[in-house]
């Protein structure tokens, strides 16, 4: 349930334990640093609007700002196009003692390529290994990819932030009213609205088929920003 808060009743409720939690990440962070032994890649995934940035940006305010690097994957560029799809993001993996937060990730090669084909075709992929398969098969590899970060040290955990269509179509019409939100909008958003049971279909399916012990999935209700952070 995108509006599920827990035993939460309010958002003056939560705030003290997200402080609570803030601060002891950030002792954590100096242990990691310290030790240099591990690295922690989080990933960020979810519809737009969902509130990733603000999640990042309050989850992650008590970081030492030297050890977190964030990464916005955006469209991949043409010399990423001639690679395979996990190369850009094994260029953006965090060394060890440090924590790498994916904002977007390679989960959108099995979400956004797979709604549109026409960016499966830009990939420059061999005749007989863009069919109906490739999703199964890069499944297999995106599993295969995060085993073999934990076994060399690296902690992954995912995270889908879900929010409502309803919530969704709120925030967007925020954009649009507010001025200082403008910048954010994009009618691309308002397209991808009208594939929303598709991408849920998929959503669903990445995080069966990827969700490992390893490698974790965590569904966090994001109708409500206060409880998702």
């Amino acid at each position: 349930d995108p509006g599920y808060t827990g035993h939460y009743d309010s958002e003056e409720s939560a705030k003290a334990e997200l402080q609570g939690n803030i601060e002891r990440l950030a002792k954590y962070q100096d242990l990691l640093y310290a030790d240099s032994t591990y690295a922690l890649m989080i990933v960020l995934q979810a519809m737009d609007a969902a509130g990733k940035d603000g999640t990042i940006k309050h989850v992650m305010s008590g970081v030492d700002p030297s050890g977190c690097e964030v990464t916005a994957f955006k469209p991949p560029s043409e010399e990423e196009l001639h690679h395979d799809f996990l190369w850009r993001c094994y260029r953006r993996l965090p060394p060890r003692g440090l924590i790498g937060i994916f904002n977007r990730s390679h989960y959108e090669e099995v979400l956004t390529v797979r709604m549109h084909r026409e960016l499966l075709e830009r990939q420059r992929l061999p005749a007989g290994l863009d069919g109906k398969g490739i999703w199964h098969e890069r499944f297999h590899e995106i599993r295969a990819f995060e085993r073999h970060l934990a076994r060399n040290g690296m902690l992954v955990l995912k995270f889908f932030l879900n929010v409502s269509k309803h919530e969704q179509r709120r925030r967007l019409l925020d954009r649009i009213e507010e001025p200082g939100k403008r910048w954010k909008f994009s009618l691309g958003d308002i397209a991808e609205r009208k594939l929303w049971p598709k991408y849920m279909a998929a959503y669903e399916d990445l995080v069966r088929q990827t969700s490992r012990p390893e490698a974790p999935w965590f569904v966090v209700p994001a109708d409500n920003k206060w409880f998702t952070r």
